[in-house]
């Protein structure tokens, strides 16, 4: 069975897709802070939404592969491809970590990893 927490994610990331910063906001605690291993943190909504507004110049597309619940944790694993600031597409496989806290999302740590670039013929 699907836990609540899920459902909440599933949510944010749906409004997420069709380009729904606030949406997925909504979703967030006020004090949210976001880690992403081994590049940076952002503590508090209003950074999180800097950091959105700056990064999705156009709404990012999820390939969520798995959800994993563990109570107050989900973890989801999957692809996700967005433009970087050139508006060159970029694919990434990332595993995310949510912590939720009465039922918003109160912490995320984010492993982020950018797919390596096909190669050979026709290829760049």
């Amino acid at each position: 069975m699907q836990s609540n927490n899920i459902a909440i994610l599933e949510k944010a990331n749906a409004a997420v897709a069709k380009g729904d910063n606030e949406g997925f906001l909504n979703c967030c605690t006020e004090d949210t802070e976001w880690t992403f291993v081994g590049d940076k943190t952002l503590r508090g909504k209003e950074a999180v939404r800097q950091y959105m507004a700056t990064t999705y110049l156009e709404p990012p597309k999820f390939m969520v592969e798995r959800l994993i619940d563990g109570g107050e944790y989900v973890t989801a694993l999957g692809k996700i491809s967005m433009k970087d600031q050139q508006g060159k597409m970029v694919d990434y496989s990332y595993c995310d970590v949510w912590q939720f806290r009465d039922g918003k999302m109160a912490a995320l740590k984010a492993f982020v990893i950018e797919e390596p670039k096909e190669s050979g013929p026709g290829k760049e």
